[in-house]
């Protein structure tokens, strides 16, 4: 099988030019090609010589996601269902808002973090996706959308796939591939500790962590890598490298109905997050079949986002969007996943 072009760093098509004993000049070309003209093709890089070409084309090619399903919500919101390969899919989001449109891309295929709220989980942990399955996401968005923001925010743990996501990361900044700022880019995690060192070390984009419960135990029946990276030793973290004053910083928090939207969970927040300089915005948890949770209702939302201001942390509710269709991360794949295993009538 040939080796997919789309993906590689500046300094992987380097190091291909030259063992390939290509002009050192090539490793540009062939960038330019991949990221700012959206060629699908060796053969479209005409500035290559000939023999250039079929050199490249003899172990290498450009390949990208097949997109196979769309839905379209009331409101604007995109849900795409890309195939990966090998019955394996992924979902992408263009997200429209009064002034921008966000798109929520995917690190992986499936997910091993088990959070108990996200249908994703449930599906397992399929694979990693390249660098190349990540951008091939944003690459095909921006041919059709006017892409203002991304965020990692789809199926997987973006830091549970490392390398790939640093690698997308440079890509998306650079000035070789698509020149985005790193401030229009947000990482959503859990909050893998070592891997969230390096994020924070080779990256300056925005980082937001799925908190969902000040309380060690609550917390780790929501999401169970608290166990083994606790939230308190994520925000010592955060405090060591004094994150609010390279990016932005924010804390997710999924509303629970009678589980963690309490006046308790209130102050326990405002004394987990002392010193830190951050938000939080609060997420409406939408139901699904299966699930023991259900989610707070409205009055108790923005009591709690009150309290949480007037204890000087602030604090907003994301505006729900795409509810008409299969919004939430996992539904659409998992449908499509039952539908590929429905035995033959």
């Amino acid at each position: 099988m040939k080796e997919n072009l789309f993906g590689k760093t500046i300094s992987e098509l380097k190091l291909l030019a030259s063992h390939l004993n290509l002009p050192s000049y090539t490793a540009n070309q062939i960038a330019d090609w991949l990221y700012k003209k959206n060629i699908s093709s060796v053969d479209q890089m005409t500035n290559l010589s000939k023999a250039a070409r079929k050199i490249l084309d003899d172990d290498y090619c450009v390949e990208f996601n097949t997109l196979i399903k769309e839905e379209t919500s009331r409101d604007g919101t995109i849900k795409y269902l890309y195939s990966v390969g090998g019955g394996k899919y992924i979902e992408t989001v263009c997200i429209p808002e009064q002034k921008r449109n966000t798109l929520c891309v995917s690190a992986q295929v499936g997910c091993k973090m088990g959070c108990i709220f996200c249908l994703t989980g449930r599906q397992g942990f399929q694979g990693n996706l390249t660098a190349g399955g990540i951008l091939s996401q944003v690459r095909d968005q921006l041919l059709r959308n006017n892409v203002s923001s991304i965020v990692f925010m789809g199926m997987g743990e973006p830091l549970d796939n490392i390398d790939a996501l640093l690698k997308s990361l440079e890509i998306l900044t650079s000035d070789y591939g698509y020149a985005m700022s790193p401030s229009r880019i947000t990482v959503s995690t859990i909050g893998i500790i070592p891997a969230l060192r390096q994020l924070i070390e080779k990256s300056r984009c925005n980082i937001a962590i799925s908190l969902n419960s000040p309380f060690e135990d609550e917390r780790r029946y929501l999401v169970p890598p608290e166990k083994k990276f606790p939230a308190k030793k994520i925000i010592e973290v955060l405090k060591e490298y004094n994150i609010r004053g390279q990016r932005r910083l924010s804390f997710e928090y999924i509303m629970f109905r009678s589980y963690n939207d309490t006046e308790a969970h209130v102050k326990k927040l405002a004394s987990l997050l002392n010193g830190l300089k951050c938000r939080i915005n609060l997420i409406r948890f939408h139901s699904f079949e299966g699930s023991l949770l259900e989610g707070s209702d409205e009055q108790s939302i923005h009591k709690f986002k009150d309290s949480l201001n007037n204890k000087g942390i602030l604090t907003t509710v994301r505006v729900s969007k795409g509810q008409d269709i299969s919004a939430a991360c996992g539904m659409l794949s998992t449908r499509e996943i039952n539908l590929r295993d429905k035995p033959a009538e």
